[in-house]
């Protein structure tokens, strides 16, 4: 019995060029939430949100950015992935965003959907418990770090949205 091998002929390239495409193409891929994703509506009662997480990573919040939409300083360390994503079904003109930790030094950074809107949080009055209270809450998906002042700190969490 015979065999035949079958033979692969290419000219001008052409498996090259397919390779080069594939290669440079870049991948999009959505990055997902440490403890998931949440949905916020008008219709929400009493409490828009509160879900629960831990704190723990050695990413410098700063890296996503510097300072908010108002300047104040974006601190802390936590995890490259955003610990919550919080979907607004509606615009909001005013929210709260406030971590429990039981006072542990905590801090906060949020990522509007056009990611360019960044609001920061740390201490909340005389609590060590870091929270962002601001206007302006347009519709679409928020990504959300809570972190810790020094890095790799593991701290229990209750994050709360409320409407105002």
């Amino acid at each position: 019995m015979k065999f035949c091998r079958p033979r692969l002929e290419f000219s001008g390239g052409w498996l090259l060029a397919i390779l080069a495409t594939i290669t440079a193409t870049p991948v999009i891929a959505e990055t997902a939430a440490n403890f998931g994703t949440f949905t916020v509506s008008t219709n929400s009662n009493p409490a828009p949100g509160t879900v629960q997480g831990f704190t723990g990573g050695s990413y410098s919040l700063s890296a996503i950015s510097n300072r908010d939409r108002d300047q104040k300083a974006c601190i802390g360390f936590a995890d490259p992935n955003p610990d919550h994503i919080m979907v607004l079904e509606n615009d909001f003109s005013q929210l709260t965003i406030k971590v429990d930790s039981n006072n542990t030094d905590t801090t906060l950074l949020i990522q509007g959907p056009d990611q360019n809107t960044i609001r920061c949080g740390d201490d909340t009055g005389k609590r060590k418990d870091a929270s962002v209270s601001d206007r302006n809450w347009k519709r679409g998906t928020y990504r959300i770090w809570v972190g810790t002042f020094n890095s790799e700190v593991k701290r229990d969490y209750t994050l709360t949205v409320e409407q105002q």
